[in-house]
């Protein structure tokens, strides 16, 4: 059975979780740990590079600073590459949200409901079928 191909999100997800798990850890010997997990694998494809989830904890220009490093490494077939731009953006990522907090904890700017937010529950009131409605509030609620 193949292996099942990589992302560049996913291969950021394990990079998050080895974070959690050694919590102490330089991002260098994360980078090693992230090294030593992958290499031999396939490499990601070079046009899923994004890391969605990402925009939603850090600036663009913080969380995408690693994906021309990304970018290199898959052209090049080299994990140290790759493993370097994972560990920059996680990085970046992480030193923003102990700087500032999360987007819009503590600014407007980054508020994504800014000016939505009204409009938004007019719209799910007058389209939403009251019992789709329950069953979303329920299901958020979990």
């Amino acid at each position: 059975m193949a292996a099942e191909q990589l992302t560049v999100a996913d291969i950021f997800r394990r990079a998050q979780e080895l974070r959690r798990q050694h919590p102490q850890a330089s991002y260098k010997e994360t980078r090693k740990l992230l090294v030593q997990e992958f290499a031999g694998r396939p490499f990601p494809p070079a046009n899923r590079l994004t890391i969605p989830e990402q925009d939603a904890r850090a600036p663009e220009e913080d969380w995408t600073a690693g994906l021309p490093l990304i970018m290199r490494g898959i052209q090049q077939q080299d994990w140290e590459e790759i493993a370097n731009g994972i560990t920059l953006s996680l990085e970046q990522t992480e030193n923003y949200e102990r700087e500032r907090g999360r987007p819009g904890d503590a600014d407007t700017w980054h508020d994504r409901t800014a000016g939505i937010e009204e409009p938004l529950q007019k719209g799910i009131g007058k389209w939403m079928p009251p019992e789709l409605l329950q069953l979303a509030e329920k299901k958020a609620k979990e």
